[in-house]
């Protein structure tokens, strides 16, 4: 598995959990202070593409390590749920990291 895979996964679950903790926080502006209906709109269409990306990186990843449907589909609804990203994606590159590592050495071999 090249490195990139890997990578590309963490750039795009990084960007889907922040942009879901703005959105979130925009949500608090909309309907609890009636403010920021515009912000609101642009933000939860941002988060939207991201997240479409995201789930395509992290298909991808998962379907190269192999991973068994259950656990790609809590890797896939972990971009939906805040904060939830940041401990998902921690987890996945600790387990993805030995396989990388060990393709690389294969193909210097």
């Amino acid at each position: 598995m090249k490195k990139s895979v890997l990578t590309r996964y963490r750039v795009m679950a990084y960007a889907t959990a922040v942009m879901l903790l703005v959105l979130c926080t925009c949500m608090v502006f909309k309907y609890g202070f009636d403010q920021g209906a515009d912000l609101t709109l642009a933000v939860s269409q941002v988060h939207g593409v991201l997240f479409m990306i995201y789930l395509v990186f992290a298909f991808d990843l998962g379907s190269k390590a192999r991973w068994p449907f259950p656990k790609l589909l809590w890797v896939l609804a972990s971009g939906t749920i805040p904060l939830a990203a940041f401990f998902v994606e921690r987890k996945v590159r600790a387990e993805v990291e030995p396989l990388v590592v060990e393709a690389m050495a294969a193909a210097e071999a």
